[in-house]
């Protein structure tokens, strides 16, 4: 607010929400008429609490539209602080505004065997999980990617079943109600990349019955999962890499 030019002895009174609307809106206005902007400000308003007329419209409208079934009480995806334990809008961070959530799909690729590593798993329904943003693409599966020296875990989802992965990913999964207790992600086994090369795998909706993970150099664990699915018919990044294998 210095810097902007106010004075000391004014910067107090913004401790009170309500002084920003009765502070920046004429100033505002009085910068937009220097600016040349013809309007009507006859017509303007303050869309908050502050202006009872608009506060009544807004809930009115609102609590209309909650009893006709058209909105309802729930959660959606958004950026989260886990040290603070509340969502982090744009302007509360540091650094990183105008990042968003990002989706991905995951697909389960069943380990048909288990290295020595996961030896503690026998039994259990455990999963490589690749992340995608092409779904579609998952047909023409032919192999898993893996980065051999890549630390993996293998997590148990709420589910029972097991999901092999970075770290990164399970700490994501466990901000999204995916383990059993939300925020909370323990790592049963930890698994090096190269005891998953060769391992033999079930890959959903592809024609193949069995396929394998494969080394990748290039995969970055703080990406995704640290597990890539390899469509080489649609991604030439894989057909490139099973081509230099």
């Amino acid at each position: 607010m210095q810097q902007l030019g106010i004075p000391d002895a004014e910067i107090e009174p913004f401790k009170e929400p309500e002084h920003w609307l009765d502070y920046f809106p004429p100033r505002g206005t009085a910068d937009l008429k220097a600016f040349g902007i013809q309007a009507d400000w006859r017509r303007s308003f303050i869309t908050t609490s502050k202006n009872p007329y608009f506060d009544s419209f807004i809930r009115w409208q609102f609590n209309l539209l909650k009893e006709q079934g058209y909105i309802e009480y729930g959660k959606r995806y958004t950026i989260y602080s886990a040290l603070d334990g509340q969502p982090c809008a744009d302007h509360d961070r540091a650094e990183g505004e105008g990042v968003g959530p990002q989706e991905y799909t995951g697909i389960k690729i069943k380990l048909l065997d288990l290295p020595a590593s996961l030896a503690s798993l026998k039994g259990k329904r455990v999963f490589l999980v690749a992340a995608t943003l092409r779904p579609e693409t998952m047909y023409g599966q032919t192999n898993c990617f893996v980065l051999p020296q890549g630390e993996y875990g293998a997590y148990e989802m709420k589910t029972g079943e097991y999901f092999v992965m970075s770290e990164r990913a399970a700490i994501n999964f466990a901000f999204q109600e995916m383990m059993a207790e939300f925020g909370k992600y323990e790592c049963v086994a930890k698994v090096k990349g190269q005891e998953l090369i060769g391992m033999p795998l079930e890959a959903p909706l592809t024609s193949y019955k069995v396929v394998y993970a494969l080394p990748m150099k290039t995969i970055s664990m703080e990406k995704g999962t640290g597990i890539v699915t390899s469509v080489p018919s649609d991604a030439p990044d894989d057909w490139a890499t099973l081509r230099d294998l």
